[in-house]
């Protein structure tokens, strides 16, 4: 069985922090992105111009997990334009003393589908790098939105 893109970073912060840090998608991801991604049932998107993706926040859990689910996309560097549709990603979030570990979860990306490569290195980036450093020193790196 293939399995599923899964990102995992540590940092000196509580897990509502990095709670926090994770729904403020702009921060992180992308400068473009609108919407909300707080609460089940808010709804968000990624754009990049041509290439945008459209969130649902299915489940919510401060402190603990996030489920959001791939409403819609627009890949057009891709065969399959929607290859991520009806994809989830997860965040679960487990505190210890000083620290929380923040694993996220890619169900549906997997070494199969065509964008694994691609993906694969832009979640590096932006979980393992841009997120980590808002929870660490307090400013991501997020894209501007430029279209490709």
């Amino acid at each position: 069985m293939l399995q599923d893109y899964k990102c995992t970073v540590n940092a000196g912060v509580s897990a509502e922090e990095a709670y926090r840090a994770v729904a403020r998608v702009s921060d992180w991801w992308n400068k473009k992105s609108t919407g909300q991604a707080r609460e089940a049932g808010d709804t968000f998107r990624v754009d990049w111009g041509q290439t945008w993706v459209d969130f649902k926040v299915l489940e919510a859990v401060p402190s603990k997990r996030f489920v959001w689910h791939v409403e819609d996309c627009h890949l057009p560097w891709l065969k399959n334009q929607a290859e991520w549709k009806d994809t989830k990603v997860i965040w679960e979030l487990v505190a210890a003393s000083r620290t929380t570990e923040i694993q996220m979860t890619h169900v549906g990306l997997t070494p199969a589908v065509e964008c694994f490569e691609a993906c694969e290195a832009g979640w590096n980036f932006h979980v393992g790098q841009s997120l980590l450093n808002l929870l660490t020193e307090g400013h991501g790196l997020p894209d501007h939105g430029k279209a490709n």
